[in-house]
């Protein structure tokens, strides 16, 4: 049978056309011209590439394209050559592909282990050391006119907390307001921070009471 890269080559030679010369003028590159002239055709990038090359080729040397496309594809089954690419090309594919399942699959590892050291410092930090707890009103030594006033401040979220005995619920981080009764003279507010770990934090205030009768 005769070969499509046999034809291409004796028509070079006839037309005293190097290797060189023909690449230059095509924009194909001389070890893919070496390809199809020995029927190399797995040497070739893709495929399409070579159905090009040769079309390309043909043109050039003034040979019926039609004709030694025919010629090419009776030479060898694409599908049976290139499963997909060329062992070269596919495996940067696949090796692509690898590398990003592998990157994506350590990224929620680092994320799983960040998490994971996060709730353990947490609960180091819990079980050593008292919850936080802030009191912003009312302020030391304040002079309070009402015999009602709010308590205001922010604690561990998952504390209990406590205001002269009596429980005062938390919002989500952690804030409270709660209003209480207080007597006229001096007065003691008491707030007590409670985690689940029977760490405490008591904080006082002394205030003034004089209402306005």
């Amino acid at each position: 049978m005769v070969k499509v890269g046999e034809i291409l080559r004796e028509e070079r030679k006839n037309q005293n056309l190097t290797l060189d010369e023909v690449a230059k003028a095509t924009k194909i590159k001389v070890d893919f011209l070496m390809s199809i002239e020995k029927g190399e055709y797995d040497l070739l990038p893709s495929p399409a590439y070579a159905n090009g090359f040769v079309k390309n080729y043909s043109k050039y040397l003034g040979l019926p394209v039609e004709k030694n496309l025919a010629l090419l594809r009776r030479e060898f089954d694409v599908r049976k050559s290139y499963e997909v690419l060329p062992e070269g090309l596919s495996g940067t594919k696949n090796v692509s592909a690898v590398k990003f399942r592998l990157g994506r699959s350590i990224l929620l590892a680092l994320i799983a282990l960040l998490f994971v050291i996060g709730f353990i410092s947490y609960q180091y930090r819990s079980a050593v050391f008292n919850p936080n707890l802030e009191i912003e009103s009312p302020k030391e030594g304040q002079t309070i006119t009402s015999l009602n006033v709010t308590v205001e401040g922010q604690t561990s979220p998952d504390a209990t907390l406590l205001i002269n005995d009596q429980g005062v619920a938390l919002s989500k981080d952690g804030s409270f307001s709660k209003e209480i009764t207080v007597f006229p003279g001096k007065t003691v507010i008491t707030v007590r921070s409670e985690n689940r770990f029977g760490r405490v934090t008591e904080v006082t205030r002394k205030i003034f009471v004089k209402p306005n009768y």
